[in-house]
């Protein structure tokens, strides 16, 4: 992705809530994507969580960072990573690493903003910008997530479980659809015969709490084999070279026994 591409889909978020990128998925990864959650859905034997948010009919696996290497590619993509970095900075965080695989028959997700628990006034600037990654095609019929352009920029927050008019964010399989933390949206119904899979790559800025808890999720063998970028991304390393600090050192430098030059965290002022 050119500056000038990163740009244009920052423009987007900032203006309508939401973007999509198409093709950014490389199909060699696609397919391993999918292949790695199906054995792990095996291995694991993961079902469905059955409540109103997460879905009865609806698939998710948690903490992707820990259970397979290629998960490692996600959060440093190329194709992504630049726009997340446009709508918050470079401090930004893997908030959470997720898949969602909506089976036939699952209902659509109640309406929600993913910041709507943050006690803070709208609108305001992202705290928060996630993105959904279609590993299989997204379809109104499939369970395209929904969406509510524009409502980023709204004084409110939904009320849960009331109904709003939406609309599905149709896209093909290998694109990535990014959005502000504040838009209104929601997993769509599965009406089809087939299952659609995306993984949630979830980001927030450096001076918000992750979602998943990375530092004690991960085991810190599987830590010193993330490149230093995404040691960073998952929190090992400090926002704007003070936040997050272990006694004037990074947390991978402190915790990971890691000797490459991060920045220290008294350059910034």
């Amino acid at each position: 992705m050119t500056p000038e591409e990163a740009a244009a889909h920052v423009a987007a978020i900032e203006e309508d809530g939401y973007t999509i990128v198409r093709d950014a998925i490389e199909p060699t990864l696609l397919d391993e994507l999918n292949e790695t959650l199906l054995r792990l859905e095996r291995e694991m034997n993961i079902v469905p969580a059955k409540n109103g948010f997460e879905g009865h009919h609806t698939v998710r696996i948690y903490n992707l960072l820990a259970l397979a290497p290629v998960f490692q590619r996600i959060p440093v993509h190329a194709n992504v990573l630049p726009v997340i970095e446009g709508v918050l900075d470079d401090g930004c965080l893997v908030s959470s690493l997720s898949s969602i695989s909506i089976d036939p028959g699952e209902k659509a997700q109640p309406i929600h903003a993913d910041d709507q628990v943050m006690p803070a006034a709208k609108p305001h600037i992202a705290f928060v910008c996630n993105s959904m990654w279609a590993l299989t095609d997204f379809t109104e019929e499939n369970g395209a997530t929904r969406i509510i352009p524009g409502s980023h920029k709204r004084d409110a927050s939904p009320d849960y479980g009331t109904h709003y008019d939406s609309i599905p964010a149709e896209m093909p399989k290998g694109s990535v659809l990014i959005w502000h933390g504040s838009l209104w949206h929601g997993g769509g119904a599965n009406r089809s015969s087939a299952r659609r899979v995306g993984i949630a790559m979830n980001y927030c800025a450096g001076f918000i709490r992750q979602q998943e808890n990375q530092q004690l999720g991960i085991p810190l063998e599987i830590v010193k084999t993330f490149s230093p970028r995404l040691q960073e991304l998952c929190g090992f390393g400090t926002y704007r070279s003070l936040i997050g600090h272990i006694d004037k050192k990074t947390p991978a430098q402190r915790l990971l026994g890691e000797t490459r030059d991060f920045k220290s965290i008294w350059d910034y002022s």
